[in-house]
């Protein structure tokens, strides 16, 4: 026998996901009424959709600010989404803000990878495989591409992980910018930032 759905149930998967009330309810019932099952379902589904939604152009959003306390780091960034609507939504400049502070916090130096200019990549590639050469010759590549990595995380802000693990669950800001997507049901950008430290 399948398990009874109630209303509160699909209330409380809308109010976990922020997914549309027919899809809730439909996760529950394919999950047999286990929460787990359809918020994973949920998950796949908002990530598969927020990837579909990446090419729909997003000219509405807003700029937030972050000054540090002590008045010496300071972040603008420009966040986009599709309509007024979403920019003007209280979670959307909470989002905002959260990554101001991120930049404030972890000072990226892009916003994607693509922005990296390939000649910088080179010269670090360089760099590690000249650290690599007393290795042996079959791992060296392997090296490489793993230093090469964790230095685009450190200066790529999609690639970093957000300075406040327990709130995010140790996600990086390219998954919480998915799902926040995916919980707003509009492609949102971060476009661009500027972060200033003072005699930086």
């Amino acid at each position: 026998m399948s398990a009874t759905i109630t209303a509160s149930d699909v209330k409380a998967l809308r109010d976990q996901t922020g997914a549309a009330m027919m899809d809730c309810k439909k996760a529950l019932v394919e999950a047999d009424g286990d929460v787990d099952k359809a918020l994973e379902a949920l998950r796949i589904k908002g990530a598969a959709s927020a990837a579909k939604r990446g090419d729909r152009e997003a000219s509405e959003g807003l700029i937030a600010d972050y000054i540090h306390a002590n008045g010496r780091i300071g972040v603008l960034v420009e966040i986009n989404c599709e309509t007024d609507f979403v920019a003007r939504n209280e979670d959307f400049a909470a989002f905002a803000q959260d990554i101001a502070l991120h930049i404030a916090a972890a000072a990226p130096q892009y916003v994607t990878e693509d922005e990296v200019p390939q000649e910088a990549k080179d010269a670090e590639a360089k760099i590690f495989a000249e650290q690599a050469a007393d290795k042996p010759e079959n791992i060296r590549e392997k090296i490489v591409e793993g230093k090469l990595n964790k230095w685009l995380e450190e200066i790529v802000l999609m690639k970093q992980t957000h300075v406040n693990p327990d709130k995010h669950e140790g996600k990086s800001i390219e998954e919480i910018r998915t799902a926040f997507a995916a919980k707003t049901g509009e492609n949102v950008v971060i476009k661009r930032f500027a972060r200033f430290q003072v005699g930086a």
